[in-house]
């Protein structure tokens, strides 16, 4: 292992930019902060070489990134063909449509999560469209903007690491690929096989979409989040919008509502990603293969070699012509009104915008990459760069590393070093810390699981010859390894305030940030627990994943009823 440039120091901005958010609840000054931070310390302390990488390195090399500017440019769409929706009375009209099967709280719970459920190639896709749409609906019902934004985080994320097609499977089956090619004898065309088997392990993912319908259900909530509904429901709590939400930019429409307003241009929009998605990762395939043939790719290979960042772009562009098309010749709006309202739309996103923005900046500041991409060469931009997963990868999985003395002794069921049985556990919990301190689920992904892989094989050797399989790639350990680092980023993403889905989500739902990130922390952590505790842990000597799912439902249905109290409201059951 090469001597780390920076050490702990390492660990600072990230640290300065959390706190301080929980501190201030202003996340982006938060975040500005932390990226100064961590410049002065890749400029030993010099403040006018900090201030000049601050801005020329750090933030506008992240602005003009164009994964970034396509990323930016749909929230914009977006925010602007809500703003038209709301203007048009299209929003009212799917309130009106929707209110016969949501006409309770715990109605409108379960409709939000399932819509959540159907909308799973795409978290950001989910995040932009449920929020802005169905904020209306939750309002009516006395439901908090508050538990909105935790029931759409919590279908964004974990169903797009989950689905066998979405805009993540390209990105987790590759990262799998890269750790197997560091593995002798393995085979990098395995990487698809070990990403399905590896989903039934995925514990807190699967837990975090089943917590949703468990609280609805039940009808209870727990911690912050129970004040949040109380308030709601008593009449109590101010609703104004977060100044950065996505949220209604006009609450009177202009004309008669239809649900048609609303439904037309939102399906245009997911019927262009989809078909985008497909173009996309199609022309990508046929670009890369060097034999060029007629056959059609897969269809998880074409969405997985797709760029969604253009698809996204150019599904809320058209989005926002079949809703301007559709105004202007049903006379609904005047195109002076269609630009009011789109311009309302793109305002009350800025705000957010800026702390996505931010957010990568210091995501990149805390990573190993060049604006180019991955260094090929050990700290090779240290001096623009903190390498932070790398220091705390390598200081908490170096103690699980073997020996070839150990590696060499004839395994037996008392001679399998604890560390072994806990490496999933191990690998869950660090994924959490990394994700959660540098706000990138995508980046603790690739930093982890080419590591852990490499790791993790030659252990397998060590665990008993009655529960070891002829194939160590798809032993349980291995299989429960590879999904820890897969939800274990989902685990530290849903509690982190700088990561970009937690803000979408907060921004998107019209709920200050810093109220979505305190309120979903408990149910998150919950999750996470009741992950480690039936699933990780009990993984490692053998239990089976089926038992733990069942053992693990059981568990959260407890805590719920233990913990949680109901929220008395006049709408509700």
């Amino acid at each position: 292992m090469n001597d780390h440039p920076y050490g702990w120091f390492s660990l600072l901005p990230p640290l300065v930019a959390i706190v301080l958010a929980m501190v201030t609840k202003r996340a982006a000054l938060s975040l500005l902060m932390g990226i100064f931070c961590g410049a002065l310390i890749t400029n030993g302390g010099d403040p006018i070489g900090a201030l000049v990488d601050f801005c020329e390195v750090h933030l506008w090399p992240t602005l003009a990134d164009p994964g970034k500017l396509r990323i930016f440019s749909f929230t914009l769409l977006m925010g602007a063909m809500i703003g038209v929706i709301s203007r048009s009375g299209g929003m009212l009209g799917l309130i009106k449509l929707i209110s016969p099967i949501a006409k309770t709280r715990r109605g409108g719970q379960l409709t939000t999560w399932m819509l959540g459920l159907v909308v799973f190639f795409d978290d950001y896709s989910n995040t932009v469209l449920l929020g802005g749409t169905l904020r209306p609906l939750c309002d009516r019902l006395k439901i908090s903007r508050q538990k909105l934004a935790y029931i759409v985080d919590s279908t964004a994320a974990p169903m797009a690491s989950l689905a066998l097609l979405s805009t993540w499977i390209a990105v987790e089956i590759d990262y799998i690929a890269e750790g197997l090619g560091d593995i002798e004898g393995a085979n990098v065309s395995r990487a698809m096989e070990l990403f399905i088997a590896s989903v039934p392990y995925r514990f807190y993912a699967i837990l975090a979409l089943g917590m949703v319908p468990i609280l609805a259900l039940m009808g209870r909530d727990f911690g912050p989040m129970l004040r949040a509904e109380k308030a709601v429901v008593a009449g109590s709590e101010q609703r104004q919008d977060d100044p950065g939400s996505i949220a209604d930019p006009l609450t009177e429409p202009t004309a008669a509502a239809s649900w048609r307003v609303a439904v037309v241009p939102i399906a245009v929009t997911l019927a262009a990603v989809i078909a985008l998605l497909y173009a996309t990762g199609t022309a990508s395939l046929r670009s890369g293969s060097s034999e060029p043939t007629g056959d059609t790719p897969p269809l998880r290979d074409i969405l997985g070699a797709a760029d969604s960042s253009l698809a996204l772009q150019y599904g809320a562009l058209l989005g926002l012509a079949t809703i301007a098309v559709i105004c202007l010749t049903r006379k609904l709006l005047t195109l002076q009104q269609i630009r009011e309202a789109s311009w309302g739309g793109m305002k009350i996103v800025l705000p957010a915008i800026i702390i996505l923005w931010t957010a990568s900046a210091l995501s990149r500041l805390t990573s190993g990459k060049s604006v180019d991409g991955q260094s090929g060469t050990a700290f090779e931009y240290q001096d623009h760069r903190l390498y932070t997963g790398q220091f705390v990868a390598e200081t908490i999985l170096s103690g699980a590393r073997v020996s070839p003395e150990q590696d060499a002794e004839s395994p037996s069921s008392n001679s399998v070093p604890i560390v072994v049985r806990l490496l999933p556990t191990i690998v869950f919990l660090l994924a959490a810390v990394l994700s959660f301190s540098t706000g990138t689920s995508f980046g603790t992904m690739g930093l982890l699981m080419p590591m852990t892989l490499t790791l993790t094989a030659p252990l397998i050797g060590l665990l008993p010859a009655d529960v070891s399989t002829t194939d160590a790639l798809t032993h349980p350990l291995m299989l429960a390894t590879i999904a820890s680092v897969l939800s274990g980023a989902v685990f530290g993403d849903h509690c982190s305030p700088i990561s970009d889905t937690t803000i979408l989500s907060s921004q998107a739902c019209g709920c200050d940030h810093m109220e979505h990130v305190l309120t979903q922390m408990p149910y998150a952590v919950t999750a996470g627990t009741i992950a480690i505790i039936a699933g990780t842990i009990p993984i490692g000597w053998g239990v089976s994943w089926g038992w733990l799912i069942m053992i693990q439902a059981m568990l959260l249905v407890g805590v719920v009823a233990i913990v949680g109290k109901r929220t008395p409201s006049e709408t509700s059951d």
